[in-house]
């Protein structure tokens, strides 16, 4: 397996694209519709004696255009076979428009959240010029479910279904062997994963704002996090930057970072005073701009919701949120069971 790295300025830094070559050419992710990109996707690709039509199998983590953007020039030169969760498959095969594209969806959604009429504005302009570059052809997909196997040139690849980041996020589960190849008592076999935007080695993947389809999606995305703190890879690769060592470690570490967050959305309720979600946005992330305009109000509604759900606050018809308890147990929203052994 080979890893190709991709440039991104707009989301999370360095886009990965995994290889497998032999008698199946298989791509984990494809990176962004831009033609710069385009280019560094062919020149990787070319320094391993494969163009864009020798691609067999496409396989994708979720439907973000930064992940899923040239799948569909790829399809159109070699007929490959594109993978991707049933969730997630129809924004990128056309037949449903994500918030990212529907001016009606954006509307409404903005509506809920109390987005003031300038950053609104904001963001509906730079969601226009980006996606009109990033969007790509459309793609033919052949959906997956969670558990299904495909095996690539001796590798076997699970589809583990995480969702959260969105309605269809997965991770593709696969083995390796260390130790003496001529020693069966030396060889340790580990499992490890590609795993998208699921968990980033620097970033901690939006939940909220990044798809606004998945319900209840802090919980959603604190259920995924436990399975990998349970699942307990060797290693992780990610979709942006560069593998993780301790991928039930950085689960962990993210796991922390929502509860801390939480407990301030509780104690900025209690010391401020009832919020809306763009209020308590702003409370939390201070001025945003570009595609955090809608990223930071996902944010704080995906934990307002969150503690809507356990019974801590509620919500009035004009869309405030308010405290419905004075200490509320905001740990026990975050269970973190013990890591199992990945021998």
């Amino acid at each position: 397996m080979q890893r190709i790295q991709l440039g991104n300025t707009v989301f999370e830094g360095e886009n990965d694209v995994y290889v497998f070559d032999g008698e199946t050419t298989a791509l984990i992710d494809t990176g962004v519709s831009l033609p710069a990109v385009r280019d560094e996707l062919r020149s990787g690709l070319s320094d391993l004696g494969i163009s864009f039509g020798d691609v067999d199998e496409i396989f994708l983590t979720h439907w973000h255009p930064d992940h899923s953007g040239l799948a569909g020039e790829i399809q159109a030169a070699s007929g490959a076979t594109v993978r991707i969760h049933g969730a997630d498959a129809p924004l990128i095969d056309g037949s449903q428009q994500s918030l990212l594209e529907d001016p009606a969806a954006q509307r409404a959604q903005f509506d809920a959240w109390g987005l003031p009429e300038a950053p609104r504005a904001e963001l509906q302009a730079f969601l226009g010029n980006v996606m009109e570059d990033l969007r790509g052809e459309p793609v033919d997909t052949t959906p997956l479910s969670d558990g299904e196997t495909f095996a690539v040139n001796g590798t076997q690849l699970t589809a583990v279904h995480l969702p959260g980041h969105t309605a269809g996020s997965v991770a593709y589960e696969f083995e390796t062997e260390e130790g003496d190849p001529s020693n069966r008592a030396d060889r340790t076999r580990r499992r490890e994963a590609f795993v998208g935007d699921i968990i980033l080695p620097e970033y901690t993947p939006n939940v909220g704002g990044a798809d606004t389809r998945v319900e209840d999606p802090l919980g959603t995305y604190v259920e995924s996090l436990v399975s990998i703190l349970e699942r307990d890879w060797s290693r992780a690769w990610p979709g942006h930057r560069y593998p993780i060592d301790d991928p039930a470690a950085r689960a962990a570490t993210i796991l922390e970072h929502h509860r801390r967050r939480t407990q301030r959305v509780v104690d900025s309720l209690r010391e401020e005073g009832p919020a809306d979600v763009w209020t308590m946005s702003a409370r939390l992330f201070g001025d945003l701009e570009n595609i955090h305009i809608l990223h930071g109000p996902g944010e704080a509604a995906a934990h307002l919701d969150h503690l809507q759900r356990a019974g801590i606050v509620e919500r009035d018809d004009d869309g405030e949120y308010t405290l419905c308890c004075e200490s509320p147990d905001v740990d026990a929203l975050f269970p973190a069971p013990a890591r199992s052994s990945n021998a």
